[in-house]
């Protein structure tokens, strides 16, 4: 298939023209508004709920608690421990308690001030050790620890003649799309069903767990995707989903559900925060013979995907570089702090932050320099992870790092040559000296998993039908902005030959395609798209050979015909499939992978990619402000399909590794977020984000369907690390906690 960078993308102009409508821009006639009541305590026990000052408003049409949910209480993505309404006891800042609906917001909001709750309050668990250590009592029915993960290989009493090693810590960062939670549930007439309209990363697995709260059969609760405005993990656990459709059942209208910036902060997900210890064991020249690491990390009050997070961390404790011995231990814990989940990066974010700080501190430590000593231990096609695992995919991690240090750096000095106080850290606030400024220049480097892992089953469906010379393409596949609703007609175009595609409706009424996330909807809904395509090519082209005596083995699409290969008939593809209806499924399947053993050994993962950044940023020493200047990266993508969606994708992944270096996180107080809003939780601007020089690394894998790997996470990976190690160069000071924030630099 020939790669395009100027496949248009069908979403494309109703986005730019404000037309295109998100999940917050539904209705129906004669739709109700709901609303959420939320917890004010970290950790409490309900003694009373009274609900009657609610039902006394006028306006009020349903008001529901834990008592009126009829199926499962509880729901979750791996583990079923939260519940769709806190009944004993509250374990967060913002856990819903009840739910309203009403005709007005304004009512809602009027009747959620209305219901009396009366908590008794219990000392929370804010301390990610203290669960880890055993020294606070149990928030939990399943206990404070959600998954103790161990990795030992190799020989344990290595002690290399350098040993460097130090301690990692990174804040909670949150997804921040701009498309805040919304959705809309309409009931059944009878009441037996829902159909709901959601922003959502996986329709299906909405699709059980809703139903299994509501008490009905799967095929009762239809989805359908709504606009998606980002998603980057948050969108994958449930937020407002069974109490949106359990208010519509209750009242026999339409409800509509959406949050504010606010609730957003407590209704989803967030990344991780974590502390990382790590001992690098080397030779003299800094060639690495043994790692010892310990990763904490703090899943909040309930399990979302947390156990799947320290697994990807602690199997990428080494990073892209070569290591036969290793022990390696990690905790994901919960705490009465907000829920974590996943979030651009799942678990590798956190780990790359730690083992690139050790590639610096090895380098130091040797006399070496931040790219020969990643040269000199940069894994290769057919290593070893430290679980034991081969790497059979393409593996291009010194190319990545060569084509990275050849990528141009700045052509402009501090300040550049017309000392313009613009491009000086503070921008327009014209608050720099130059005199007081320093550039710096760091180093990160990463290995990234791709599709899910430990065993899991994990498959995307496609449906392909091919009438009067038009391809419908039908999938479940979430659409969040990552541009595969492109990369799906470009498939059908190149392997049918047509040059119309319709897209239907992304929803329920067909296999699952898994969730947005993992970077695996190019690898994996694209394999099923082409899959499916195939098929349907099988059939044409049978009927082309039946038609004219021709052996269908013979035939093939050029452009826009079937041609047969050894003679001369070439037949429009319109023409050829005319008057009928070609139509075919496929469900495409990754190789298997395993679950760890005890040892943490195990072949676990999927597929693997790659990436480099180099950052160069300028330090403001006296105020402690940083301006990032140029991010430059080489990526291995496989096989580009769509240049101009890639480089986007890097581009936006760069931005959220920015920020999480240098202004992103959420900043709690025994359990409360004290900044939910984008006044004080900072995003990089558009003036804040540096040039970013590309290089695309196209090594096609053989072990994916198109050639191609997915690229969203790895632009999110190591940019953060290459940031802090430049602010680090700058200063010539330790900097091992991100975000780096203006007192680190000026203390």
């Amino acid at each position: 298939m020939a790669a395009s960078a100027t496949a248009s993308r069908p979403d494309g102009v109703a986005k730019v023209q404000g037309t295109f409508a998100f999940s917050s821009d539904l209705t129906a006639d004669g739709f109700l508004w709901g609303a959420t009541l939320r917890s004010p305590h970290p950790h409490a026990r309900i003694t009373g709920i009274d609900v009657s000052g609610a039902w006394r408003i006028p306006g009020v049409e349903a008001v529901v608690t834990a008592a009126d949910v009829p199926g499962k209480a509880t729901y979750g993505l791996i583990s079923s421990d939260q519940p769709v309404f806190a009944s004993d006891v509250v374990r967060y800042v913002g856990e819903p308690v009840a739910a309203v609906a009403a005709d007005h917001p304004d009512t809602c909001r009027r009747a959620l001030a209305a219901i009396v709750v009366e908590y008794e309050l219990l000392a929370p668990l804010v301390d990610p050790q203290r669960a880890v250590d055993g020294t606070h009592p149990s928030i939990h029915p399943d206990g404070n620890v959600v998954r103790h993960q161990r990795i030992v290989r190799g020989d344990q009493t290595i002690d290399g003649p350098v040993v460097v090693e130090g301690t990692y810590h990174l804040g909670m960062q949150d997804q921040a799309f701009l498309g805040l939670e919304a959705a809309l549930a309409v009931p059944d007439s009878g009441g037996d069903g829902v159909e709901l309209f959601v922003a959502t990363q996986w329709l299906h697995e909405d699709q059980k767990q809703i139903a299994a709260c509501l008490g009905f059969p799967a095929h009762k609760v239809r989805l359908t995707l709504g606009g998606v405005g980002g998603a980057f993990g948050a969108r994958e656990d449930i937020s407002l989903q069974v109490h949106t459709c359990l208010l519509a059942l209750r009242t026999g209208r339409p409800v509509r559900m959406a949050y504010s910036r606010e609730e957003s902060f407590l209704g989803h997900v967030h990344r991780h925060p974590c502390t990382i210890w790590m001992r690098h064991h080397a030779e003299l020249d800094g060639r690495i013979r043994r790692i010892e690491a310990r990763f904490v990390f703090d899943g909040g009050a309930y399990a979302s995907t947390s156990s799947a997070v320290l697994i990807n961390a602690v199997t990428h404790a080494q990073g892209p570089y070569k290591c036969d011995n290793a022990t390696v231990d990690g905790w994901a814990v919960r705490t009465n702090n907000p829920p974590c989940g996943a979030m651009r990066g799942f678990g590798v974010v956190q780990a790359c932050f730690a083992h690139e700080g050790q590639m610096d501190r090895l380098a130091a430590a040797v006399g070496s320099d931040p790219v020969s000593i990643r040269l000199l231990n940069a894994m290769q096609t057919g290593d070893h992870l430290i679980t034991g695992q081969v790497i059979q995919n393409v593996a291009p991690v010194a190319r990545c790092i060569q084509e990275t240090a050849a990528l141009p750096l700045p052509d402009q000095p501090v300040g550049g040559h017309d000392a313009n106080p613009l491009r000086l850290p503070g921008g327009s606030g014209l608050t720099a000296d130059v005199g007081h400024v320093r550039r710096g220049i760091g180093w990160g480097v990463a290995i990234k998993n791709l599709m899910y892992s430990e065993a899991f089953d994990d498959y995307s469906t496609a449906r392909v039908r091919l009438a009067d010379g038009v391809a419908f393409v039908k999938f479940a596949t979430s659409e969040v902005g990552q541009g595969f609703v492109t990369i799906a007609g470009q498939i059908a175009r190149s392997v049918l030959g047509v040059d119309e595609v319709v897209l239907e409706p992304i929803d329920t009424t067909i296999g699952s395609a898994g969730s947005t996330s993992a970077s695996r909807q190019t690898w994996m809904s694209g394999g099923a798209v082409d899959g499916a395509c195939r098929l349907v090519r099988e059939r044409l082209f049978e009927r082309v050979g039946t038609a004219h005596g021709v052996d269908p083995l013979r035939l093939a699409i050029d452009g826009s015909d079937v041609v047969d290969t050894g003679g001369t008939l070439r037949v429009p593809v319109g023409l050829a499939s005319a008057g009928v209806v070609i139509e075919q499924t496929f469900e495409h399947h990754h190789r298997p992978t395993e679950d760890l053993d005890e040892m943490g050994q195990g072949n676990c993962h999927t597929a693997f990619a790659f990436v480099a950044h180099r950052a160069v940023v300028d330090v403001d020493l006296e105020l402690g402000l940083v301006k990032v200047v140029q991010i430059a990266t080489a990526q291995d993508v496989g096989r580009a399909l769509n240049p101009l969606s890639v480089v986007g994708q890097i581009e936006g992944g760069i931005a959220q590794g920015v920020g999480l270096a240098v202004m992103e996180e959420i900043i709690q107080e025994g359990g409360h977020v004290r900044n939910a809003s984008f006044t004080d939780y900072l995003l990089p601007t558009f003036l804040d984000m540096p040039d970013v020089v590309i290089s695309l690394i196209e090594e096609p894998d053989p072990m994916a369907p198109l050639g191609a790997k997915g690229v969203g996470e790895p632009p999110t990976i190591s940019s953060t690390p290459a940031v802090v190690a430049a602010i680090r160069d700058a200063l010539g000071k330790d900097l091992w906690r991100v975000p780096v924030r203006p007192a680190d630099i000026c203390l």
